[in-house]
């Protein structure tokens, strides 16, 4: 299936799915932005540069150490717990986008999913992040090669969650022989939808202290929908 045609069932099964399926995006969107600006704030990152200019302007050389110096140690440790709730709500999405892609029974409660088994789905990011970054030591476009090699790997794992984290990965080696190039057009597709979505949250900065990523709410069920779709069509294929 071509991407114009995922793309085109998507939009037809989120206008079918409303509005509860903008609710759950919104409820998703707000706590990945929530978690990332805590993150920032957290880490002493919003003040870090300011100090650092500071202390520049008084004598001190540049230097990374310094830089790192104004970090603190319990923002940092609590960036680490922000971010893995972010990544496993994410997972949840997933579940949330795979589930309504199939026409399936699915609400808000999916995308605390990523929960049941969030220690394979670690382990999926942990051994996928190192096969990508081994492989980037060669070229760049090995590394992407990769990156795009593992993507179904959670995919597999919400299909079936008794499988561990190498299973996944090398079944989604498999699917994803001879079809790395698609996904990544479909991804290259969707480039206009993230530079708008950057504008609007740029403009609307210069109005609210905080971020509001309204298209978000749009755009995220839309790539959900179109790669969950994409990951059922590999299914298909593979078994015939």
């Amino acid at each position: 299936m071509v991407g114009s045609e995922l793309k085109t069932g998507a939009r037809e099964l989120m206008f079918a799915r409303a509005p509860r399926l903008f609710i759950v995006s919104l409820v998703f969107v707000i706590i990945v932005t929530v978690t990332s600006e805590l993150q920032f704030r957290l880490s002493g990152v919003s003040g870090m540069y300011a100090l650092y200019m500071e202390r520049v302007a008084a004598g001190e050389p540049h230097s990374a150490r310094l830089l790192l110096s104004f970090l603190k140690p319990i923002g940092l440790f609590l960036v680490a717990l922000l971010w893995l709730l972010g990544w496993v709500i994410q997972v949840g999405f997933m579940s949330y986008c795979l589930k309504t892609s199939r026409s399936l029974d699915s609400g808000c409660k999916d995308i605390l999913n990523g929960f049941l088994f969030a220690r394979k789905a670690l382990a999926i990011l942990i051994t996928s992040s190192i096969l990508v970054a081994l492989w980037s030591l060669l070229l760049f476009f090995p590394g992407v090669a990769a990156h795009y090699r593992y993507r179904q790997a959670y995919y597999i794992l919400l299909d079936d969650p008794k499988k561990g984290a190498l299973q996944c990965i090398r079944e989604s080696k498999l699917l994803m022989a001879g079809n790395k190039l698609d996904l990544f057009l479909i991804d290259l597709s969707f480039l206009g939808w993230h530079a708008l979505s950057a504008a609007v949250s740029l403009l609307l900065s210069y109005i609210v202290p905080f971020p509001l990523p309204l298209v978000s709410v749009w755009l995220s069920p839309y790539i959900g929908l179109v790669r969950a779709a994409y990951y059922d069509g590999l299914l298909a294929g593979a078994s015939t």
